[in-house]
C-alpha cells in the first residue's frame, strides 16, 4: 500500500467532509478515492468515517489519527525535498581530490569558487596522485578528482583537458640559466627531478620520452614533490626539474633567488589536466566542482584549453562553461 498517498486521501477527505471535493481537489477520480478509504480502514482496522447519503463525517479514531497524518505528510515532504537536494548536489558529502602539483592560489581559488554554488554542500577534499584517485574512483570512494593526462580513462567521464606549460627550474650557477628560453639539449649532463613514477606512471614516462626527443636525456632520475625539497635538490645535486611557472618555490628571504625558472623550447613538454568522475555518476556537485577545478586552473596557474591526442570521452563542449 502507497501509505503517502491513502494519507493524503485521508486528510482531504477529512478536511472537506465529502468525497467528491476532496477527489476533485487530488485531481482524481470518486470511485477510486473511496476505494483507498476503504483499503486505508481495512489496514488500520478502524473505520475513519461515518457515510450517509448526503454527508460524511469523520469518527473519532479518525479525529485521533488525523494529526499524526498531517505530521507525517509533513515528514514526507521534507523527507523528499531534501532526498531532491541530496540528489541536485544541494547537500551532502562530496569526496573530491587533487593532485599535489597544483599551487595554493589554484586550490584556494577552486575551494572559494566550489563554496560560492554549493555552500551546503560538506566537502572531504584529498591530495592524491592520479594513480590514487583513479583506483578510489574505480572503487566508488571518490566522487571526483582532477587527474594528470595521459592516463587510463575507460570507465570515466571528464571535463575538458587543460594545459600548462612546463619550464625547467635549475641553479642560478647553470649555463643554462642564462638562456631567455632554454632548449632541452643544453639540459644535457645535468640530473633530472620528477614525481615517483607511481604516482602518474603514464605521465612519468611520457615526460621523459618528450625530453629524449629534444635533446635530453638525464644521467639519473631523482624523485621529489614538494616545491621546498626539490628546491633543496636543485642546490645540493645541481639537477634540474620540470615544473609549471605557477609552482615556482617562494626565493630566500631578504636575497638573491638561488634557483631560477626558464620557459622551455623545441617540443617542450607539458602537463594536461582534467577534473574525471565514474561515467553515469556525476551530479550537479560534481559537475560543479568540475567546473570550479578548471576555472582556477586557467585563471590562477595559465592553463589553456587542450586537443587531445585520442578519445577521451569528454562531454560535449557546449555543456561546460569556460
Amino acid at each position: 500500500m502507497d501509505l503517502v498517498r491513502h494519507l493524503e486521501c485521508f486528510v482531504a477527505v477529512a478536511e472537506e467532509s465529502h468525497f467528491g471535493r476532496a477527489a476533485t481537489r487530488l485531481g482524481m477520480a470518486q470511485p477510486p478515492l473511496s476505494q483507498r478509504i476503504q483499503r486505508l480502514e481495512r489496514e488500520l482496522g478502524v473505520r475513519l468515517f461515518e457515510r450517509t447519503s448526503r454527508q460524511v463525517t469523520i469518527t473519532e479514531a479518525g479525529r485521533l489519527l488525523l494529526a499524526e497524518a498531517r505530521e507525517l505528510l509533513a515528514r514526507s515532504e521534507s523527507f523528499l525535498a531534501t532526498a531532491r537536494r541530496v540528489r541536485d548536489g544541494e547537500t551532502g558529502l562530496l569526496r573530491a581530490a587533487l593532485p599535489p602539483d597544483l599551487s595554493g592560489e589554484t586550490v584556494a581559488a577552486l575551494l572559494a569558487d566550489f563554496g560560492r554554488r554549493h555552500d551546503g554542500l560538506e566537502l572531504e577534499l584529498h591530495e592524491l596522485p592520479t594513480a590514487q584517485q583513479l583506483a578510489r574512483l574505480a572503487a566508488h570512494e571518490l566522487d571526483v578528482g582532477v587527474v594528470h593526462h595521459p592516463c587510463d580513462v575507460s570507465g570515466l567521464e571528464l571535463g575538458p583537458v587543460l594545459r600548462r606549460e612546463l619550464g625547467v627550474l635549475l641553479p642560478r650557477s647553470a649555463g643554462a640559466a642564462g638562456f631567455d628560453a632554454v632548449p632541452l639539449v643544453a639540459l644535457a649532463g645535468h640530473d633530472l627531478i620528477l614525481f615517483p613514477r607511481a604516482a602518474a606512471p603514464a605521465l612519468y614516462d611520457d615526460l621523459l620520452t618528450t625530453c629524449a626527443r629534444g635533446g635530453f636525456t638525464p644521467a639519473a632520475v631523482r624523485h621529489g614533490q614538494g616545491a621546498s625539497f626539490v628546491r633543496g635538490l636543485v642546490l645540493s645535486t645541481g639537477a634540474v626539474a620540470l615544473c609549471p611557472r605557477d609552482t615556482l618555490p617562494p626565493p630566500p628571504e631578504g636575497g638573491e633567488p638561488d634557483v631560477v625558472w626558464r620557459p622551455l623550447t623545441g617540443g617542450a613538454p607539458a602537463l594536461r589536466h582534467s577534473a574525471a568522475w565514474s561515467r553515469g555518476r556525476g551530479d550537479a556537485a560534481v559537475h560543479a566542482f568540475a567546473e570550479a577545478a578548471t576555472h582556477a586552473l586557467r585563471t590562477t596557474a595559465g592553463a589553456t584549453p587542450d586537443v587531445p591526442t585520442r578519445p577521451l570521452h569528454l562531454r560535449p563542449a557546449s555543456e561546460w562553461w569556460l
